[in-house]
């Protein structure tokens, strides 16, 4: 990391990145990404990271809304309304300030919109002066493709031929995306959706994307997408068949030597998780210690996406589960802990997300940007009226 350009220089320019520019900068690069978070995920094990919240690891700030406003104009709540600002510091090389702010509202849908539109700013850690604000819908979505993808490479069979994927949105196909990026030999993929028009439309979507593969199938069950997977993707926090409304992953059907990728919902039992059978991996615990932190022990996974490393911590804290079955990917890509040793192996890893990745992805690309001429400069102030 050079020198902060803006000491001693009153005179402030941004870099501005819109949707096609971050493309053209790198940002659907998946292979890359995953190169990028793995080094992320071992800062944040070394602790070279800074988050929200008074001890650093706090996913960001919410602003939900009530049920029935009593002022004029305010959105009442609805599902996934809400704002959310993540911020974050990491180190390392990147030695960068970002914070991501979206709004979201699964209305948009009815209107052509994304879900949740992202926009991210990346700040000189120095000064606090903007770098760059850029789209962040793609940084956003590549990032949590990318986190899982660190996961395939250190703890997939390395002959993994087939996915499975219980949710097929845009999140399981950047995951899926970074997971042949470290697994070509993947050959089979089966998806379990909602409806059949949907995931037809998608199956159809990685034909098209992924000519090498052999197989698109679509199942009609989650246990069909699960039996025989080397690699599984729990994409979705909704399921209808599913113990507590989440997708359920049986012991029985899971194929020997799978690693399941838990971004969002997914339920296994209690007797499973304490096994010898099952090795526990997550991004990073502290994100899952300041969630219970937060939230209290009242506060049910399941009112947490059911992001099962929350209901994994849960039980560390009531004494079922010994803190030290829950390992960092990131100790585990610097050697510090072991991965996968043999190929009979199961393993599950839940991603909660953190802004931290966003910083991390942001730099690289504002980098590539800059490199390749690419952004509009705007200016903050030639000199600032209060100093």
């Amino acid at each position: 990391m050079t020198a902060s350009p803006y000491e001693g220089m009153p005179h402030i320019d941004f870099l501005y990145l819109s949707e096609p520019e971050m493309i053209e900068a790198g940002v659907t690069d998946s292979a890359a990404c995953v190169e990028t978070m793995e080094e992320t995920l071992i800062l944040l094990a070394d602790g070279d990271y800074r988050m929200a919240g008074a001890s650093a690891n706090s996913h960001g700030a919410q602003i939900n809304f009530p049920s029935n406003p009593e002022h004029e104009g305010m959105p009442a709540d609805g599902p996934d309304r809400r704002f959310m600002a993540m911020p974050a510091y990491l180190g390392g090389r990147f030695r960068a300030a970002g914070v991501k702010w979206y709004g979201s509202n699964a209305e948009n849908r009815n209107h052509e919109l994304p879900r949740s539109i992202h926009v991210f700013v990346l700040n000189d850690a120095t000064t606090g002066a903007p770098m760059a604000i850029m789209s962040a819908n793609l940084l956003s979505a590549y990032r949590t493709g990318a986190v899982p993808g660190v996961g395939v490479k250190h703890l997939a069979v390395q002959n993994a031929e087939t996915v499975g994927i219980i949710g097929p949105g845009v999140m399981s196909r950047t995951i899926f995306d970074s997971a042949i990026s470290q697994r070509p030999g993947i050959k089979h993929l089966k998806i379990k959706g909602r409806s059949a028009g949907s995931t037809n439309r998608v199956a159809e979507y990685f034909r098209e994307k992924y000519p090498q593969l052999e197989s698109v199938t679509v199942v009609d069950s989650e246990r069909e997408a699960i039996e025989g997977s080397d690699i599984l993707i729990a994409g979705t926090s909704t399921s209808p068949d599913g113990p507590s409304g989440f997708p359920y992953f049986k012991r029985e059907w899971i194929k020997p030597g799978a690693l399941i990728l838990c971004p969002a919902a997914a339920r296994f039992d209690d007797d499973f998780i304490t096994s010898d059978e099952a090795n526990l991996v997550v991004d990073y615990t502290g994100l899952y210690e300041e969630w219970f932190n937060e939230n209290g022990p009242d506060v049910t996974y399941e009112r947490l996406l059911g992001i099962p490393g929350n209901r994994w911590w849960d039980m560390t804290e009531e004494g079922t589960l010994p803190k030290d079955k829950l390992v960092n990917i990131g100790d585990i890509a610097a050697g510090r802990a072991p991965g996968r040793t043999d190929d009979e192996q199961i393993f599950c890893y839940s991603i909660g997300g953190m802004p931290v990745e966003d910083v991390a992805w942001a730099y690289d690309v504002y980098e590539n940007a800059r490199a390749k001429g690419i952004g509009t400069t705007l200016n903050l102030w030639d000199m600032p009226v209060l100093r």
